[in-house]
């Protein structure tokens, strides 16, 4: 993800030939993944409520599998099997570290977690995937990429365990947990930009590790950090509207430049192709963002506030989800 910053040659010829067709077809994978993952759990508040914390909790295992295990222990089979036998291991392993979350907060219950959700742990577990995202991304994997394969993703885990629930403790008492959602949704779009959008540039260029990563990591959390501050208080976004904005520009970015591998803009030169990546992401940022929770209240008669809570799941949990799966997990097996 983070290095080269552009697709190499064979890369990016690949991408051309087989854009669009192979993001077009991707969709028949992601689109009814991301229906299923938004309103499958009995509608669209019982679906945000149960099933989004505990998508939220597998997402840092999905990032295990796609970005340190390169699909392992998937890999191990053929064809579909692979992404199925990945599939199911980020489904349990999200149940165990739901209960897991609500054992170090508050208390197991199995039960509930499947009836009224673990919806008190939402900000743990946002903390944790925003940690792993930079770890992974920003950090580079560093210093834990140096393990053998298996051992580094379980010590990443781990790590961002640590790391989030110190971070949640320290701060959720003091801004509360929707505020600390919030912040660390604006910072996952700057991973994104920078990461997914941008290939890591312009810190890939940086050739000392330790001045790359430094400026990697300062960079993008003071980007998070102000466009969180813009949102509030320039624009008077409450948190979940700033929640809602940024799960849309992740979502986005995810569709724009991992599913269709930024097309078309891969068919213009370096510059006025990043450029048009950044602008299709914004356009469909905006689409989300006002078109779901528009979709929330005509269609399902979800209040103001219910139709934010599920357009945030939808894309943060749910399409996003979805996009990963596909291309990192289950190695675009439908479109190849």
């Amino acid at each position: 993800m983070s290095a080269p910053d552009a697709l190499g040659p064979e890369a990016l010829a690949d991408a051309r030939r087989e854009q669009p067709r192979r993001g077009l077809l991707g969709l028949l994978f992601v689109l009814p993944a991301t229906a299923l993952l938004a309103v499958g759990w009995g509608g669209p508040v019982s679906t945000f409520t149960v099933l989004g914390p505990l998508l939220t909790f597998a997402l840092p295992i999905v990032a295990v599998i796609a970005f340190w295990w390169q699909d392992w222990p998937g890999s191990l089979l053929g064809g579909g099997w692979s992404g199925l036998g990945d599939t199911a291991i980020v489904a349990v392993g999200g149940v165990l570290l739901a209960l897991l979350g609500q054992g170090l907060l508050e208390g197991v219950d199995l039960q509930g977690v499947f009836q009224r959700g673990a919806s008190a742990e939402v900000p743990l577990a946002v903390a944790i995937f925003g940690v792993i995202l930079q770890l992974t991304l920003v950090g580079e994997g560093w210093p834990l990429r140096g393990l053998p394969r298996l051992w580094s993703g379980l010590a990443a885990l781990a790590l961002c365990w640590l790391i989030g629930l110190v971070v949640y403790s320290g701060l959720v008492r003091v801004v509360g947990g929707e505020v600390l959602v919030s912040w660390f949704a604006a910072l996952g779009v700057w991973q994104m930009v920078w990461y997914v959008a941008l290939r890591g540039w312009p810190f890939a260029r940086i050739r000392g590790r330790a001045a790359r990563l430094v400026t990697a990591h300062l960079t993008v959390i003071a980007c998070g950090w102000v466009s969180y501050l813009a949102a509030e208080r320039v624009l008077g976004w409450e948190p979940g509207r700033i929640a809602e904005v940024s799960g849309s520009a992740i979502a986005a970015i995810l569709v724009v430049a991992m599913l269709f591998e930024g097309w078309p803009a891969i068919r213009l030169a370096e510059i006025p192709g990043r450029g048009l990546v950044l602008v299709l992401a914004a356009a469909l940022t905006a689409a989300l963002s006002t078109l779901l929770p528009l979709l929330a209240t005509r269609l399902f008669g979800l209040s103001e506030r219910e139709a934010l809570s599920w357009s945030t799941h939808t894309t943060l949990n749910a399409l996003s989800l979805a996009v990963i799966l596909h291309v990192a997990v289950w190695r675009r097996w439908l479109a190849d």
